[in-house]
């Protein structure tokens, strides 16, 4: 799990905000993409809620220079699979089961899993993970929470989603065991439909300046 780990924390890394996406046009995806890398935000989860996001995967992982682009809202072995064929060089859950558990084990992409509660983040410490999603973040508890974990949890380590923007990422940033966030503000829909990607690599170099 230690190799995996960090292949996880080195993508993790690269900024302390991961884009959320949920892609409808393949097209679009790959502009979306190329402004997100533009703008400094190079490690990108697109989430498979519509047809098209495992195509979206695809082309952005050979056609967007820079960009570390992995599979969000993997929920069983089946969507695993499909996601690393796509290209997914991470995956992301919103939780997990015995069966993500055992794909996850089989293969060499790092996955991210999801954890809102004690004895979830427990359970999954003891399968060896180091580094969880926290989701859903502000509906979970929030920063607060977050911060009641960091001592009795101490070296567990987590990418908090959920209902976090601009205004509340430094609430999570700040935390000691908070390694980044993830969030859609960064890719508003009216600035996609619009085609604005100017717009939107001005959104990413702002939340790419936010410091953890």
């Amino acid at each position: 799990m230690g190799e995996k780990t960090q292949k996880l924390l080195s993508i993790l890394k690269l900024q302390t905000v991961v884009p959320v996406l949920i892609i409808d046009d393949v097209k679009a995806g790959v502009s979306l993409a190329r402004a997100l890398v533009a703008g400094g935000l190079k490690a990108i989860e697109i989430t498979m809620r519509t047809p098209v996001a495992l195509d979206a995967v695809r082309a952005v992982a050979e056609e967007v220079e820079g960009a570390e682009v992995g599979a969000g809202t993997i929920l069983n072995a089946a969507h695993w699979e499909a996601a690393v064929a796509a290209g997914s060089k991470f995956i992301v859950s919103p939780g997990a089961t015995q069966e993500l558990l055992d794909a996850a084990a089989d293969s060499h992409v790092p996955l991210l899993p999801g954890a809102a509660t004690v004895s979830e983040v427990m359970a999954l410490r003891e399968e060896g993970y180091q580094v969880l999603k926290f989701f859903p973040a502000e509906q979970a508890g929030g920063a607060a929470y977050l911060k009641a974990l960091s001592s009795p949890l101490a070296g567990m380590i987590f990418c908090p989603t959920g209902g976090i923007s601009l205004k509340n990422a430094n609430d999570y940033l700040s935390l000691p065991n908070v390694v980044c966030v993830g969030g859609s503000w960064v890719a508003p829909k009216e600035l996609v439909a619009a085609g604005d990607w100017a717009g939107i690599t001005k959104l990413a170099a702002e939340a790419a300046a936010l410091k953890a």
